[in-house]
């Protein structure tokens, strides 16, 4: 039996769902009558209280790895900061009442779960959550897990270490504005350069970019310095690829990789973010979300347009739900 709490857990709850693929602005509905999900042995029961949106969001609703994707109707959303309210028999580390937060789809393109974070309550495999840093709201804590696990695992995957030199392509992105940080703060990154657009220079610099590059006005690949490692958030590899040392890598994590650019596809995991709570809650990292980005649960269709607009600095977070 799974071991329940005082609350009292609606059997049907509001959340949004598609039925058939197709652009999230078209094909996204409310629906209040979506079961609440039954709960594994190694799964909590979540009262969601904020979740981020992604470009992944976008993409798997209009079919890029339908293949490899579960079956409509599915609720979109991967990332979630939330309540514990349930817990079932195996799980050690969790209570219920315990704030957590994390990205609840393990393998992000690979039968993805049809029940993701768009709803009033998600259940979710305890490996894939961490305790919610006590500084940071659940708006915070939400903008967070796919893309500082992104970011964190995308640079562990490249041997990044002390000393070393990189340029983040998309610097006041989801994963730039974190990969920024996490180079220099957690990984004692030499040098570390960024791209963005005029307005965001400054912003790249407060993050701790040395050099900001403005993507308007000059070609970072022209450039004479070279770095070690290229990570590109935006799908430039084949200009990514002119821009590194020789023995250095290139990782893009958006469109294809042009050799020797290698292509990273997240695996989602409670143990990165553990991991880095030190620094969330010393404020070494800090999260950095659109100054339009917060929507209530009401106006998904609105966050999804915005989010598509590609012009998103920082994270959109959808809050209260509902």
């Amino acid at each position: 039996m799974a071991s329940d709490s005082n609350v009292a857990i609606p059997s049907k709850i509001k959340a949004w769902v598609y039925a058939e693929r197709g652009n999230p602005v078209d094909v996204l509905k409310l629906d209040s009558e979506v079961r609440v999900p039954e709960i594994k042995e190694d799964e909590v029961l979540v009262k969601v209280v904020a979740a981020a949106l992604n470009p992944v969001d976008f993409k798997r609703a209009l079919g890029f790895f339908k293949d490899i994707d579960s079956p409509p109707p599915i609720v979109p959303g991967y990332d979630v900061a939330g309540v514990v309210v349930k817990i079932g028999d195996q799980v050690k580390k969790f209570k219920v009442g315990d704030e957590v937060y994390g990205d609840i789809i393990e393998k992000a393109v690979d039968h993805p779960k049809q029940h993701g974070t768009l709803a009033e309550y998600t259940a979710v495999e305890e490996r894939l959550l961490a305790l919610k840093p006590k500084n940071l709201s659940f708006v915070e804590a939400a903008s967070l897990p796919l893309a500082i696990e992104t970011a964190y695992e995308g640079l562990e995957r490249t041997g990044f270490s002390p000393g070393k030199s990189i340029l983040v392509l998309g610097g006041a992105g989801g994963v730039g504005s974190l990969l920024i940080q996490l180079a220099k703060e957690v990984f004692g990154a030499s040098r570390v350069a960024a791209t963005s657009s005029t307005g965001k220079l400054d912003l790249l610099k407060s993050l701790g970019a040395d050099l900001a590059i403005d993507y308007t006005k000059e070609n970072f690949e022209d450039l004479q310095e070279k770095f070690d490692v290229v990570y590109d958030t935006v799908g430039q590899s084949e200009r990514a690829v002119r821009a590194v040392k020789e023995g250095g890598s290139v990782l893009t994590i958006a469109g294809a990789a042009t050799p020797p650019a290698v292509r990273f596809i997240l695996t989602s995991a409670g143990s990165v973010l553990e991991k880095l709570n030190p620094f969330l809650e010393s404020q070494k990292i800090k999260p950095l979300i659109d100054p339009k980005g917060t929507f209530p649960f009401s106006k998904v269709l609105e966050a999804f347009s915005y989010l598509q607009t590609g012009r998103v600095t920082g994270k959109i977070v959808i809050h209260p739900i509902p």
